[in-house]
């Protein structure tokens, strides 16, 4: 859902395999406490899952 939602709207992300890549993953436990996919940073603005209006609510931030 995450994925689809931002190719939707034309922005552009990287996508990371943290069940391959140790390195990801232990960074991203680190920064959110959290080991829960999917992991959205959005200028260092982490969201764990896909929360909709939370990533909507950072995305109109960025616009202003």
């Amino acid at each position: 859902m995450a994925k689809r939602f931002f190719r939707e709207r034309g922005i552009k992300f990287t996508e990371y395999n943290v069940a391959r890549d140790e390195r990801k993953a232990q960074f991203i436990a680190n920064k959110t406490g959290q080991m829960g996919v999917p992991v959205i940073d959005i200028n260092g603005k982490y969201v764990v899952g896909f929360d909709r209006t939370k990533v909507e609510r950072i995305i109109r931030t960025l616009k202003h």
